[in-house]
């Protein structure tokens, strides 16, 4: 089964999460310049996305990662 594309805004939430950032703020000040997002409300999509069959058709390297994260901190609770 074919799945529909990620829109603008899924990709470029996963774009963002790819880069590596200096210092502490300059993720969070890339996610309010760069997508126009609340920091919490970027988390919120983020999250939904790493549960999306689409996005890691789209980049599997980027949300494998980012599961494993979310896996570890969830097992360290």
């Amino acid at each position: 089964m074919e799945h529909p594309e990620l829109d603008r805004r899924e990709r470029d939430v996963l774009a963002l999460e790819r880069r590596g950032f200096s210092g502490p703020g300059a993720k969070e000040r890339a996610i309010r310049e760069e997508l126009g997002l609340a920091p919490v409300r970027y988390y919120q999509l983020l999250n939904a996305l790493l549960d999306d069959e689409r996005a890691l058709a789209h980049d599997p390297v980027t949300v494998n990662r980012l599961r494993r994260v979310r896996d570890a901190r969830r097992s360290e609770r």
